[in-house]
């Protein structure tokens, strides 16, 4: 299966760094700004813009971490016995900027349960989305405010984000599905 590597490592890093620019942009600030970064590979997303955030303005701001799992519309489909992780956000969101951070937006669902997961956690002041891919194809009626790369795909491809955290490799990767 031929695999097409759309960012390297160079380009992602250059793609977070403006992504983190523009939050601190949009916001006016790191003021009751928070990230929180979706299982799995949005937590160390969020945890790299925080870092250049910081480098930035020179000011710390909370990571949290959510799991979704539970809050999915295709739980059934997946597994049986889903993987619940649980989610790790030691801060009360009442009141805050979000910054919700993924690494593939796609059909929207993921992020239609990020949101209700977050709403039962608190009522933030507002929701902002950051995405390293955005592909298309949504499903429902959401769109990120912070975009690392528009990749037009057709529904035969698939997207895979490789990071080092988790997949000792550094890369965006296009490739056409395998039917079986």
């Amino acid at each position: 299966m031929e695999q097409r590597v759309l960012l390297d490592e160079s380009a992602i890093n250059r793609a977070l760094t403006r992504i983190a620019h523009e939050i601190l942009e949009k916001n006016k600030g790191t003021e009751d700004l928070v990230l929180i970064g979706i299982k799995t590979r949005g937590i160390y997303l969020a945890r790299r813009l925080a870092e250049r955030i910081k480098k930035i303005e020179g000011q710390e701001i909370p990571i949290g971490e959510l799991d979704i799992t539970l809050y999915r519309d295709d739980l059934t489909e997946k597994s049986d016995q889903p993987l619940i992780n649980g989610s790790r956000i030691s801060f009360d969101i009442t009141n805050k900027k979000i910054v919700l951070v993924d690494d593939v937006l796609y059909t929207g669902r993921t992020v239609r349960a990020a949101l209700d997961a977050l709403i039962d956690l608190g009522r933030p002041r507002l929701i902002q989305l950051a995405v390293l891919i955005d592909r298309g194809h949504r499903e429902l009626p959401i769109r990120p405010d912070y975009v690392g790369k528009n990749i037009p795909t057709s529904k035969k491809e698939m997207i895979s984000v490789q990071l080092t955290e988790v997949d000792q490799k550094e890369q965006v990767t296009i490739q056409q599905k395998t039917t079986l």
